[in-house]
């Protein structure tokens, strides 16, 4: 009799969770996209998975905790790009590649398009509804300070914690501020277009930063 490997209960009820969680997602991005955020409710969503409310809340506390999933993937690679920088590298480069590491992480957790319509719903909910605006706010907040801690203990005898806080706020800034005006344009409809002009518009932006770090003797 051919020997047959038993999964554990515990992996069982992980793989439930993980898919559970997933049809949450999933049809609370579905809703978002043909409803708007403001008209779903939970119910709604929950309705839309096959659970009931009460399971809704075992996975997340509110609306806007689904555009904002734990943990973000995105200050992940920012802080394994720091981790494996050069030792000719300036501050200034490492945290750039950092963030482009970041931004060329649009699945965040989940391995298909689903983490990408979850980005570009939170972006255009973040201008128009006042508590994902705080929300997002306070993640990128989360994210800079994380992504600052990693930088100055890369540099020690170059960044304290001020300096590196600093450092990493006027990038953000910048990159920030003009993606705001480019999720405004004729492309934000468009998800293949406007991740093309992210990643233009963002290389733009830095670029200052980029011939600044060039002109730096090493």
């Amino acid at each position: 009799m051919p020997y047959c490997a038993r999964v554990p209960p515990s992996a069982l009820r992980d793989r439930k969770k993980d898919r559970t969680r997933r049809a949450l997602l999933a049809a609370a991005v579905e809703l978002f996209e043909t409803r708007g955020y403001e008209q779903t409710t939970v119910a709604d969503i929950a309705a839309a998975a096959e659970v009931g409310t009460r399971t809704f809340f075992n996975y997340f506390a509110s609306k806007e905790e689904l555009l904002f999933p734990e943990p973000d993937d995105r200050v992940r690679a920012a802080v394994a790009a720091i981790a494996v920088r050069r030792p000719d590298e300036q501050p200034v480069e490492v945290l750039l590649r950092a963030l482009r590491a970041a931004g060329d992480n649009p699945g965040e957790h989940l391995v298909d398009d689903l983490g990408a319509r979850i980005a570009g719903v939170r972006a255009r909910v973040s201008r128009t509804v006042p508590s994902v605006s705080g929300r997002a706010a306070h993640a990128q907040l989360v994210a800079q300070r994380e992504i600052a801690r990693h930088l100055q203990l890369a540099y020690p005898s170059e960044l304290d914690e001020v300096g590196a806080a600093a450092l990493v706020g006027a990038v953000v800034g910048a990159v920030s501020g003009a993606l705001t005006v480019l999720f405004q344009g004729p492309y934000a409809e468009d998800g293949e277009r406007l991740h093309h002009h992210i990643h233009e518009t963002t290389s733009k932006v830095l670029q200052p930063w980029l011939s600044r770090t060039a002109a730096t003797p090493v």
